[in-house]
């Protein structure tokens, strides 16, 4: 699973055999969030929440979007472009 990103104790994570639409694993000391990317218009918004709260999944997604297309770039490099 490559780490495609760190920021204040966050692991953003692409996971190399996973599922559309492109999304990002944010992985935290205690818990999980998952993000979609919506990489063509954004926003990035959250899909899933495992045990994290609502402080850090407001932070999360304005961290994400600085890097969206990055992000984006990254998720096509490693599953391919529809």
């Amino acid at each position: 699973m490559p780490t495609i990103s760190r920021f204040a104790g966050w692991r953003i994570v692409i996971y190399p055999n996973d599922h559309r639409p492109a999304h990002v694993h944010a992985i935290g000391k205690d818990c999980e969030a998952v993000f979609e990317l919506n990489c063509l218009n954004g926003p990035v918004v959250l899909r899933e929440n495992y045990g994290c709260g609502r402080l850090q999944t407001g932070r999360i997604p304005r961290e994400l979007e600085r890097e969206r297309i990055r992000l984006c770039e990254e998720w096509e490099r490693i599953h391919g472009v529809d």
